[in-house]
């Protein structure tokens, strides 16, 4: 007693009270009441001022943030505590740094440390050595139980037998086995749920439709009063998620998919739990442990369908999900020059698929960009031609997939009608068999069987619900359509019903990856099947402003041409006889042969360009030499007088100074004709 001096009287006396788990609050009161009652001790020892410091209740004292001890340091630093009362000294830290930290401050104002054993002066050496034993064996002490404990979870999770907690649609065997629920409203729900995954190959896809049809799954619940229980509820993304990617499902048992990240944050640890391992690195893995809902080999497909869908997380070998686009080839295209994924990019209607890895990482140039439409037509062909052997398949199974669509989701209410009706029935049992004079248990039971009903006739209303909204049976006609579509793949490919996402999902069933490359103006693929096999395809890249609304090359080189000898009415009117169109294939007027010039900086026809080249029209090279049209045409025909035409409908173009040279011949009449007894008629 000779430790407590005046000055440690005259000063606060703090209690620490700390319990480390939540558990701990709700099952060992006795540990908080015996801390609590360190009050009354400190007023035995002769302190007037208690404070109690219990902001860490719940907490650990493992070195995580515990506001609780940063306020006591803060205020045995400010020299207010004479005491620091604690039923044991382990109590107040059980790591090293916390624990010498306080000791050292207590030191340095001449604070004692009480406990059940003794008080302890830090100042003095061997109260310090004391000190400092009982915090190494505190830490000591809890090494040790972590190790015994973790090592005996592992034993027997090695064996299988350890089940913390059991997911729903399994019970509990015994002490060491599971099985699958009985009841089969669960089931049936679960297995939903890997069906619809297999035909969507999505989970948020699976969620939304699930959401949609109003589906509740079901979720295993435990509370302390009632135990395990499972509850309906409409699915959270969360919830469809677990369920596909929980091993239990397969028929496996397994032990270390998580683990706890250990970080440093503001001088103290913060521990991240629930952080998902590799499949490589889990502690166990025992397959075939118990009957599963799917098959080890369709979960392992299930899981990289789901790491395919992930494009969030930054991975370039992962094909992502299925979106928004009319692009179809999003996601499976992988530039054949540096090994980075291809992305999309929309500019007004049509799309282009670019690779800018290299533009990003290390700011050079894009390796590879084209356009999307050619591209995506080719391979969409490709795909038509090696899968036309199973459009007959398909097509039956699209049938059976029309009935099935809403026979799940009314089987479901079914079972859940059942369900209902039971509790109903239950709830009326219970408040049949009550004396009705006991109103006080009979309204409750009453009250109870109300309910119950109000929730059959609700899951009643949605079944009716759900029989408005079935679609009426195909007929004969709409069944041999069906098929059709299924014969002719083309046809259903490019049927009006047919959306850019479900002709994505058929491509992504079909290939694995596209390698794309671009040499000597082709683009080069290499088609990956998912089968394994390979296919090549090259496409001949559109050259620069060239799109598939470019006029051809032979046509824009006679309307440059036919600018030098006519206006623009004129060369519209030969196009449209010529039976070439525009480049979206529409007739020609003079405002698009004027629209069409300026474009390709044609100049505009002028009255006095024949005169300033030297030439003259068919019609005035008749008059030079006296005869009519038509003898003039039949004389340029069989040389006789030198011109051309452009094409068949353009104006014959004759040289002045080939006129020139035929009139100094001064040619002899003769019959244009190869008749010597043909005459001529001369009119006056």
């Amino acid at each position: 007693m000779t430790k407590i001096t005046a000055n440690h009287l005259g000063r606060a006396a703090f209690v620490y009270v700390r319990q480390s788990t939540a558990d701990q609050l709700l099952h060992n009161p006795e540990s908080r009441r015996r801390q609590y009652g360190l009050v009354d001790r400190a007023r035995q020892l002769g302190w007037t001022t208690v404070e109690v410091i219990d902001d860490d209740l719940g907490r650990s004292g493992g070195g995580i943030n515990r506001p609780g001890f940063e306020r006591l340091l803060a205020a045995i630093c400010e020299g207010r505590v004479g005491a620091v009362f604690a039923i044991e000294a382990s109590r107040l830290a059980r790591n090293g740094r916390d624990w010498h930290t306080l000791i050292e401050f207590c030191g340095l104002v001449g604070t004692i440390i009480v406990d059940e054993d003794g008080i302890y002066d830090p100042r003095h050496p061997n109260d310090r050595l004391l000190l400092g034993m009982k915090g190494t064996m505190s830490e000591l002490e809890l090494s040790l139980f972590r190790q015994r404990s973790h090592e005996a979870l592992k034993q027997k999770a090695r064996r299988g037998a350890l089940f913390l907690g059991v997911a729903a649609g399994y019970v509990r065997i015994g002490h060491d086995r599971i099985d699958k629920d009985p009841d089969r409203r669960v089931q049936d729900a679960l297995r939903l749920v890997f069906t619809k995954f297999t035909e969507l190959q999505s989970v948020r896809q699976v969620h939304v439709w699930l959401r949609d049809e109003g589906i509740a799954l079901p979720v295993a619940c435990h509370r302390a009063a009632e135990g395990r229980s499972i509850a309906w509820r409409l699915p959270l993304y969360n919830t469809v998620h677990n369920i596909l990617t929980n091993p239990v499902y397969a028929g496996a048992y397994a032990f270390g998919r998580t683990m706890s990240k250990v970080s440093v944050e503001d001088g103290r640890k913060r521990i991240n739990r629930g952080l998902r391992r590799p499949l490589a690195e889990w502690d166990v893995l025992l397959k075939d442990q118990h009957e599963g809902y799917i098959s080890w080999s369709q979960f392992e497909r299930n899981q990289q369908v789901i790491a395919d869908n992930a494009t969030g997380k930054g991975s370039a070998a992962v094909r992502g999900a299925v979106r928004r686009g009319e692009l179809l080839l999003a996601g499976l295209l992988r530039c054949g020059h540096c090994g980075r994924k291809l992305y999309v990019g929309y500019g007004g209607k049509a799309g282009r698929y670019y690779c800018q890895g290299a533009l990003v990482n290390h700011g050079t140039e894009r390796c590879i960009s084209f356009g999307g439409l050619r591209v995506d037509h080719a391979v969409g062909s490709e795909v038509l031609r090696v899968l036309k052997p199973l459009g007959i398949n398909a097509a039956v199974t699209a049938l059976k997939t029309e009935t099935n669509e809403i026979s799940a989701a009314q089987r479901q209410l079914d079972l859940a009608l059942q369900q209902a009706r039971f509790s109903a029935a239950h709830a009326r049992r219970q408040y049949d068999a009550i004396d009705p004079d006991n109103r006080l248990v009979a309204g409750e039971l009453e009250r109870r069987w109300n309910e119950a009903l109000q929730v059959v006739h609700r899951i009643e209303g949605e079944i009716a619900a759900v029989e408005a909204r079935r679609p009426a049976p195909l007929g004969e006609k709409e069944r041999r359509h069906l098929l059709q579509l299924g014969a002719d793949l083309e046809l259903a490919w490019a049927h009006p019903a047919a959306t850019a996402a479900t002709r994505k999902r058929i491509l992504r069933a079909a290939l694995h990856e596209i390698v794309v490359r671009i040499e000597g103006g082709f683009i080069q693929m290499i088609l990956h099947w998912q089968g394994g096999d390979h296919t090549a395809l090259n496409l001949k890249m559109n050259g620069a402003g060239k799109h598939r609304w470019t006029v051809p090359e032979d046509t824009l080189s006679l309307i440059r041409e036919l600018a030098r000898l006519m206006p623009d009415q004129q060369i519209a009117r030969l196009l449209n006889r010529a039976g070439k169109p525009t480049g979206r294939g529409n007739g020609w007027t003079k405002a698009r042969v004027c629209s069409f010039r300026s474009h390709h900086g044609i100049a505009v026809y002028r009255e006095s360009e024949w005169a300033e080249r030297g030439e003259i029209t068919l019609e005035a090279a008749a008059q030079i030499v006296d005869v009519s049209v038509m003898t003039a045409l039949r004389m340029v025909r069989r040389g006789i007088i030198k011109g051309r035409q452009l094409c068949r409908g353009a104006p014959w173009v004759i040289k002045v100074e080939d006129m020139a040279a035929y009139r100094e011949q001064k040619p002899s009449r003769r019959s244009l004709t190869s008749d010597p007894t043909q005459q001529s008629f001369r009119f006056q």
